[in-house]
């Protein structure tokens, strides 16, 4: 399953000690949380179905950068997203996204040490968000999605949390050199899916497949 996932976390992963909860929280109230509500009217629904505790894999549909900073800030714990390693490159920038939990990937060649970073991530006890079709739609549906999710899950035990992002597509379209504002975000959170019972491919693809089915549920409800 080497073509599952793209990412591959760089060597020193194994040294990072994880992001800062609590600079994390600070973030998310002072910065994003305000924005996102002055600017995109987010309507957020489903809430009460996160777990605050435990092991955790939030699955969900990709359509901006911006999605992110969207899924994290609106969970009642902090989720850790795979980041370039490119970023982890740049001062500064590289201090903010470590503190967020993000740890360095390589884009290009295998999945075997991406899926490594990812449960490491889960083992210092933050949730760790997974885009299922591991790139962004246009539309913001899951056509095509990857096993390594999955593959994750069931090595982990996790549940996957599915989470709808509806309406992020317009933020930034393709040729836009700047983010529009006053456009309308809804984020629906569904409810947990046990981890699968079996890692043989066919059990993965089927669990994969309800995932998708269930965050493309979630986005048909639109606004």
């Amino acid at each position: 399953m080497e073509n599952d996932i793209n990412p591959v976390i760089t060597k020193n992963h194994a040294k990072d000690k994880g992001g800062n909860p609590i600079l994390y929280k600070m973030f998310k109230w002072l910065v994003v949380r305000p924005l996102l509500y002055l600017f995109y009217q987010e309507r957020i629904y489903g809430t009460e179905n996160v777990p605050l505790t435990g092991n955790l894999i939030v699955v969900s549909n990709h359509a901006s950068d911006f999605d992110p900073l969207i899924v994290g800030s609106c969970m009642g714990r902090p989720v850790a997203f795979m980041a370039k390693e490119e970023l982890f490159e740049v001062p500064v920038l590289k201090q903010a996204i470590q503190a967020f939990g993000a740890y360095p990937v390589k884009r290009g060649a295998g999945d075997r040490a991406a899926i490594r970073a990812a449960i490491g991530s889960i083992e210092k006890g933050w949730a760790t968000g997974i885009f299922l079709q591991g790139t962004r739609t246009l539309d913001g549906k899951v056509t095509e999605p990857k096993l390594g999710a999955a593959m994750i899950a069931s090595k982990t035990q996790a549940p996957f949390l599915p989470i709808s992002i509806w309406g992020t597509e317009t933020i930034l379209p393709k040729g836009a050199k700047f983010p529009k504002i006053f456009q309308p975000v809804t984020v629906r959170i569904g409810e947990l899916i046990p981890p699968p019972d079996a890692s043989d491919r066919s059990t993965l693809e089927a669990y994969t497949q309800r995932c998708a089915d269930a965050i493309n549920a979630l986005h048909a409800l639109g606004r």
